[in-house]
């Protein structure tokens, strides 16, 4: 489970990540990341709509989210805001599915140096 430090709570922080963040787009996310306000902390926020499914599938996707991020949390630089929003596809994606996307996507993002703030 993420640390309470390591998650988005704040609407205006969804917003400004996914209005200004760089985007990365795979089969079942989209990814986006910005530079947040806190040198020293990695962020995280989940959108998973009722496009997605009902609201047990929803709640597995979202858990499937957060276990994959927490994965990822130690081998992110700091100071990143990142906001996973799930597609429809991501309703049947298994875990590894799911985690090898985000992976990529954030390793993409960073590596290019497209992190905007």
């Amino acid at each position: 489970m993420l640390a309470k430090a390591n998650r988005i709570t704040r609407g205006a922080d969804y917003k400004a990540t996914v209005r200004r963040g760089a985007r990365f787009t795979g089969a079942n996310t989209v990814t986006y990341v910005r530079t947040g306000p806190d040198p020293d902390v990695v962020r995280f926020g989940f959108i998973v709509g009722k496009t997605v499914g009902f609201a047990n599938r929803r709640n597995l996707v979202r858990r499937r989210l957060k276990a994959a991020a927490y994965e990822l949390l130690p081998e992110m630089p700091p100071g990143m805001d990142v906001v996973i929003r799930a597609l429809p596809a991501s309703a049947h994606a298994e875990w590894a599915t799911l985690h090898e996307e985000i992976s990529r996507a954030i390793s993409r993002i960073t590596s290019r140096g497209n992190v905007r703030s």
